[in-house]
């Protein structure tokens, strides 16, 4: 279950294109819950990549509890679908923003990591 907020999993960074078509096709449909399926189709996404996105973006997306007929459905968060589709453009990219930051900063300490591991070591050659 939390394995999806685990640092080195970014959510948003390379995901922004598909989950503003999942916001879209919320914003056609308003104050319904839809399936998977349905967002897939609509969004013109794979299922498998739709169902991911709505199981692990939990601020954007709130998973519904299943009806008799075993589907699960899906919703806006309340905070999001009050903002127009302006403001949920904003907030996504703002995650991006912010998760393409941790990534520049994970990729700066490893390449500090290495540059004080040659420094250590590039006494012994002299």
């Amino acid at each position: 279950m939390a394995d999806y907020l685990a640092p080195w999993k970014f959510r948003f960074r390379g995901k922004s294109v598909r989950i503003l078509a999942i916001v879209n096709s919320f914003l056609e449909e308003p104050n319904k819950g839809l399936a998977a399926v349905q967002l897939a189709r609509s969004a013109g996404l794979p299922i498998h990549d739709t169902v991911k996105l709505l199981d692990t973006v939990p601020e954007l997306f709130i998973k519904l509890p299943r009806r008799t007929d075993g589907i699960t459905r899906y919703r806006l968060a309340s905070s999001v679908a009050a903002r127009g589709r302006e403001d949920i453009e904003v907030l996504v990219h703002s995650h991006v923003r912010r998760e393409t930051w941790i990534f520049y900063a994970l990729v700066l300490m490893g390449v500090l990591l290495l540059l004080l591991a040659a420094l250590a070591i590039a006494p012994t050659f002299f």
